[in-house]
């Protein structure tokens, strides 16, 4: 507070004081040589005649309304119980082992289970289709363990081409896929599926259905191309690479499909458009 504004919010209680204080100075210094004041002599007031009192009027009768009759409930009559509350249902479990549970329940291949990973389910599924959605690959987030074989090749006339044992390391994978029906997939799905939006909320658009993201990575591996085989391939060291360049500019995600091979592939896109159509029907 400055001080001019404190003086201000002081100023009401100094005039007050010095009123006082002038008030008081003029009470005890006022000059004793004055002539004492005469009484004054109040004049009496003359006496007012009282109005006569006013009867009051007779208050109008009414009847009271009677209390109703007592109601005679027969012992032997059967009351019907009040209705138990309905139970509150219980909150979702959203913990890896309820559902990795709840798919091996909707699968019919018991090697599922072998293959699922054991945690972060839900996470890793979200991530995993929004780095779909836009043309990438999540590696730390994987859903699915790697196949125990090794990616292998052959060589002819000085080329490296993919081995067919390869595709064949992918088949358990799509046998799993194909053992959950759509109708369980989906009703699966939508039952996690608050969860999962609020997942994607902390990664994604938290006003974007994930749906909408979800569609989006399926589309994503339909767009895939089909290749003739065999599949030429070549190394840089590091790792393999496609020799043909429109195969090679693809899309992480579509060129990760490509190598579970041509009958696997067509075996997904099938399994893809059928949950598309049905997650657009939502």
């Amino acid at each position: 507070m400055s001080e001019n504004t404190e003086q201000r919010s002081w100023l009401p209680y100094a005039i007050v004081v010095g009123v006082i204080v002038v008030v008081l100075l003029v009470v005890l210094m006022w000059p004793s040589s004055e002539p004492e004041p005469q009484p004054v002599v109040e004049p009496e007031t003359p006496a007012v005649a009282q109005p006569e009192p006013i009867e009051p009027e007779p208050a109008d009768t009414f009847e009271a309304t009677p209390p109703p009759e007592p109601v005679e409930i027969d012992p032997d009559q059967e009351v019907e119980p009040m209705p138990e509350p309905a139970p509150e249902p219980e909150p979702l479990d959203v913990s890896d082992t309820a559902i990795k549970a709840a798919l091996e329940t909707i699968a019919t291949s018991p090697t599922l289970s072998r293959l699922l990973v054991n945690d972060g389910l839900l996470q890793r599924f979200v991530v995993t289709a929004t780095n779909l959605a836009d043309d990438e690959t999540a590696p730390n987030h994987r859903l699915l363990t790697p196949p125990d074989q090794d990616f292998r090749v052959y060589t002819q006339a000085d080329r490296e081409w993919i081995d067919s044992a390869s595709y064949k390391r992918y088949t358990p994978y799509v046998d799993v896929l194909e053992s959950m029906s759509n109708e369980d997939l989906i009703a699966l799905y939508e039952t996690y599926q608050d969860e999962i939006q609020t997942k994607y909320a902390e990664i994604g658009d938290p006003d974007q259905p994930f749906t909408e993201v979800l569609i989006e990575a399926i589309d994503t591996l339909l767009d895939t191309p089909e290749v003739k085989m065999p599949v030429e391939v070549y190394t840089d060291s590091v790792m393999y690479k496609y020799a043909d360049e429109r195969l090679e500019g693809l899309s992480d995600p579509q060129k990760q499909l490509l190598r579970t091979g041509p009958d696997n592939m067509r075996r997904i896109k099938a399994k893809l458009r059928e949950l598309k159509d049905s997650l657009m029907a939502q």
